[in-house]
Protein backbone atom coordinates (compact mmCIF):
# COMPACT_ATOMS: atom_id res chain seq x y z
CA UNK A 1 0.00 0.00 0.00
CA UNK A 2 1.65 3.15 -1.22
CA UNK A 3 0.61 6.66 -0.02
CA UNK A 4 2.04 9.69 -1.96
CA UNK A 5 1.35 12.71 -1.27
CA UNK A 6 -0.11 14.90 -3.52
CA UNK A 7 2.32 17.69 -4.85
CA UNK A 8 0.32 19.89 -3.28
CA UNK A 9 1.48 18.75 -0.35
CA UNK A 10 4.76 20.96 -0.17
CA UNK A 11 7.16 22.26 2.70
CA UNK A 12 9.14 25.50 2.14
CA UNK A 13 11.89 26.96 3.08
CA UNK A 14 12.31 30.04 5.08
CA UNK A 15 13.78 32.14 1.71
CA UNK A 16 10.21 30.88 -0.04
CA UNK A 17 8.91 31.64 2.80
CA UNK A 18 10.35 35.31 2.62
CA UNK A 19 9.29 35.78 -0.98
CA UNK A 20 6.15 34.60 -0.54
CA UNK A 21 5.31 37.03 2.16
CA UNK A 22 7.67 39.45 0.93
CA UNK A 23 9.12 39.78 4.60
CA UNK A 24 12.67 39.74 6.07
CA UNK A 25 14.61 36.62 7.72
CA UNK A 26 14.56 38.16 10.27
CA UNK A 27 10.85 38.57 10.94
CA UNK A 28 9.95 35.22 9.53
CA UNK A 29 12.08 33.74 11.92
CA UNK A 30 10.54 36.38 14.21
CA UNK A 31 7.01 34.82 13.63
CA UNK A 32 8.45 31.04 13.59
CA UNK A 33 9.37 31.53 17.19
CA UNK A 34 5.91 33.22 18.13
CA UNK A 35 4.48 30.44 16.82
CA UNK A 36 2.07 32.41 14.70
CA UNK A 37 3.65 29.92 11.79
CA UNK A 38 4.17 26.53 12.42
CA UNK A 39 7.17 24.72 10.76
CA UNK A 40 9.05 21.63 11.75
CA UNK A 41 12.65 20.80 12.05
CA UNK A 42 14.57 18.29 9.84
CA UNK A 43 18.04 18.24 11.18
CA UNK A 44 19.27 21.85 10.40
CA UNK A 45 16.71 22.78 8.26
CA UNK A 46 13.61 24.63 8.79
CA UNK A 47 10.44 23.87 6.48
CA UNK A 48 7.13 25.94 6.88
CA UNK A 49 4.25 23.43 5.68
CA UNK A 50 2.07 25.12 2.38
CA UNK A 51 -0.63 24.45 4.57
CA UNK A 52 0.94 26.36 7.59
CA UNK A 53 1.35 29.18 5.09
CA UNK A 54 -2.21 29.45 4.11
CA UNK A 55 -3.64 29.10 7.49
CA UNK A 56 -1.54 31.71 8.36
CA UNK A 57 -2.41 34.25 5.44
CA UNK A 58 -6.03 33.32 6.11
CA UNK A 59 -5.75 33.69 9.57
CA UNK A 60 -4.12 37.17 8.62
CA UNK A 61 -7.04 38.21 6.10
CA UNK A 62 -9.64 37.77 8.85
CA UNK A 63 -8.12 39.94 11.46
CA UNK A 64 -7.52 42.55 9.10
CA UNK A 65 -10.99 42.38 8.22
Amino acid sequence: MSSVLPTTHRALTVPEVMDALALSRFKVYDLIRSRQLQSIKIGRSRRVPAEALRLFIEHQLKEAA
